[in-house]
This record gives C-alpha cells, structure tokens and sequence, in this order.
C-alpha cells in the first residue's frame, strides 16, 4: 500500500509519477479512440445513472427494493419522454408545414390590389418593397434606390420554384423526425447499461467508502458526482425554459400588436427552437435568433429590428441575472476548460459531444476535488542522491582604507587622526 503522508493522504511515489501515469494516459488515449462510440455509450449511461441515483435511493429509503425502484423510475420517465416527444413532433411538424407554406406563397401567391383606382397583380413581397421604398422616400432617404432590385430579387426567387425548396425543407424535417428510429437500438443500450449501473451502485459505493472513507460531514464519492450532474442538468433545464418561454411570450406579443405580424401563430415553434438550443454552450442564444429573425425579415424588413432587440434584451437579462442566479455554483470551472471541454466534445463525437461534455466534466470536477483530499504526489525537492559539484568561489576584494580630508584646525603635512 502506498505510503500515507500528514493529514492521511496517500502519496504517489515518484517513480510512478515519472512512469506509470504516462504510461495509464497513452494506454486511456489508445484505448478511447479505438471504442469511442462504447466509451461515448458509456459515458451518456453513467450521466444518466448518477442522474436517477437520489430519486432511486429516495424510493429506496421507503423500503421499496432497489430493483423495483430502479423499475418504476425508468417506466415513469419513459411515459413522459415519449409524450413529450410525441406533442413536440406533432407541434414542430404542424407548425413548420404551415411557416414553409406561408413563406411560399409570400413568394408566389398574386393578389389583386387597388391602387389609384387601378387593379394591381402583385405579391406580397413585390408589395413589401414598394412599401420599403415609399418608407425611404417619406423619411428622406430618397436616394437609396431598391424597388426595382428588390422587384428583380422577388422575380429570381420566384423563378427558381421556392415551393420545391420549401417543400425539401419539410421533407427534411420528417425525414429527421423518421430517422430517430434508428437510434433505438443505441438509446436500449444506454438504458440497460445504466440500469446495472444503478443495480451495482451501492456495491460500487461500498468498495470505494472502504479504500478512501468519508470523512464526517463529506459525501462520499458517487454521492458527490451525482449532486454535481443533477445540479447542472436542472439549472441547465431551468434555464432553457426561462428562455424559451420568453423567447415564445416576446415573439406572440409582437404578433398581437402588428410589430411581427403573424407571429403569434409560430410563437410556440419559435420559443421551442429557442429552449433547445440554449441547450448549446456559446452558439445556443446565437442559433436561437435564426429562425425568428429570417420570419421577420420576409413578412416585414423593419420588424426584423424588434426581433433582434429582443433577443438582444433577453440575453442580456440571461447573461446577468438568469445564468448567475440560476446556475449559480453548479459548473465552477474555468471559462477555459470549459471551452476546451466543448470543442473536445465537438471533435470527438459531434454534437452529441458537445451536449454530454459540460455534465462530464461537472462529475470530473467531484471526483478531482474528492480525491484531491485523500491523494498527494511525492515532492520533487526532496530527491536524494544528487552529485555534489565544488565550486571554487573567488573573495570578494577589500577596498583600501580611505583617509579623511583634513580638517581646518590639522598642519600640512599631518594627517588627521581616523575617526572613531
């Protein structure tokens, strides 16, 4: 065993600080690059174990089986993932087909308007941007001239069929929502893995309190790595809702008072695309003003500014008080290693790297401050059996005594007596 230190830390010795953990590191690398869809498998499964462990170990308390707790937990979490799912696809699905539509006859369905008494064979974005040139021209801006390109544009869109673009756009959509199905057989695994996780916790548990005990008012380690996933996935949780629901109420407000007109219709879908991707570090907040800003700009150019204020104003709010408040202290790392964490994520496994890396690390950060306290590497400094090397040092010269001037009261010739 090796040797404990004051304070009842076990220290590494140099040797194998110098060897083994080079050695543990090339053989951790090689190793995750040949099974990196396993490993990924088996990260996501741990994540989702340590997720469910306070919620099994509650039931568990009530002198409910571990087994049948494990049970009833992944039967109730099953029924609502899938109706969850279930009203969000038909909602996204509705509500995209009925934004690809509009967007398409913007472009193409001709209305027969009266202008000065004369009937008028024109589409809703050829009457846009005559209205935009009759806004520059009212408010002095006569000489930006974009009726006639804007015109030509509108001709070129309509041109290239913007009916068979959309109608890929939505054959997209359903092909992706087709092609979650092949993804079962990974989700089954990743359930059943975390179920024996979950069965072997407490074993787990037992065999670690015995190699490295708690020490009083500390929880032990799995107990540690679970708060850390559960604080961070429920903030994160919390925070997307915030967002997305503000995202959803600013954007029906804006379609009830005519700033965005008939955006009250896709309030939900844009509030919905909002929540998800706060999901995404950095970029989320970015892609979540896509989709609502491009509406804005085919129904109505200038209530395109209102959109962009308004996700100005939100993530402003989010940035100072929602994140802060809310997330509080349940990441603590550094802005540093987080992004380096994310960009990992991202070049190892794609996007879904990237939503697993920040709870990943959160439980490296528990299990680095647990063993932290109970592991120290063997000092450096104190290694013995160094050669001893003489150095031939010169003295430092002397400099020669200095005499002092003489005084007014001394004969030439005699010096004045040194000074005490």
């Amino acid at each position: 065993m090796p040797p404990r230190p004051q304070g009842g830390k076990i220290l590494i010795p140099r040797w194998i600080q110098l060897v083994g953990l080079p050695l543990v590191l090339l053989f951790v690398w090689v190793v995750a690059g040949a099974v990196k869809h396993v490993l990924f498998l088996f990260i996501v499964a741990m994540l989702i174990a340590l997720f469910f462990d306070p919620i099994v170990r509650a039931f568990h308390i009530k002198w409910v089986p571990r087994g049948f707790a494990v049970a009833i937990v992944y039967i109730v979490t099953t029924l609502v993932v899938i109706a969850a799912l279930a009203v969000a696809g038909t909602v996204v699905v509705t509500q995209s087909k009925r934004a690809a539509n509009r967007f398409d006859d913007y472009f193409t369905k001709v209305h027969v308007h009266v202008v000065n008494g004369k009937e008028k064979r024109e589409t809703d974005a050829d009457r846009d941007v005559d209205r935009l040139q009759a806004w520059l021209n009212r408010n002095g801006l006569d000489g930006i001239h974009v009726q006639q390109r804007g015109h030509d544009l509108v001709q070129k869109i309509r041109d290239k069929d913007v009916g068979k673009y959309t109608s890929k756009i939505v054959d997209f959509l359903e092909g992706a929502a087709i092609s979650v199905g092949k993804l079962v057989f990974d989700l089954v695994l990743i359930v059943v893995i975390s179920i024996y996780m979950l069965l072997g916790v407490p074993r787990l548990a037992a065999a670690i309190d015995r190699k490295f005990p708690s020490r009083p008012g500390s929880d032990p380690l799995l107990v540690r790595m679970s708060k850390a996933v559960v604080s961070y996935v429920r903030g994160q949780v919390l925070v997307s809702l915030i967002i997305g629901t503000s995202v959803g109420v600013g954007m029906w407000v804006f379609g009830v008072t005519g700033l965005v007109p008939g955006a009250d219709h896709y309030a939900l879908l844009f509030g919905a695309w909002a929540a998800i991707t706060e999901l995404i570090p950095y970029l989320g907040p970015i892609l979540g003003a896509v989709p609502p800003v491009l509406y804005a700009l085919v129904v109505h150019p200038v209530s395109a500014i209102w959109v962009i204020v308004l996700f100005l104003f939100i993530h402003q709010i989010e940035g100072h008080v929602v994140v802060p408040n809310v997330m509080g202290s349940a990441l603590r790392l550094h802005p540093l290693l987080v992004i380096f964490g994310l960009l990992a994520g991202g070049a190892i496994y794609g996007f879904p790297g990237v939503l697993v890396a920040l709870p990943f690390l959160a439980a490296c950060r528990a299990a680095w401050e647990f063993f932290s306290e109970r592991v120290a590497l063997e000092p450096w400094a104190g290694v013995t059996g160094a050669i001893p090397v003489e150095v031939e040092v010169e003295p430092p010269k002397q400099p020669p005594p200095q005499t002092p001037p003489p005084g007014p009261d001394t004969p030439p010739g005699i010096e004045a007596p040194p000074s005490a």
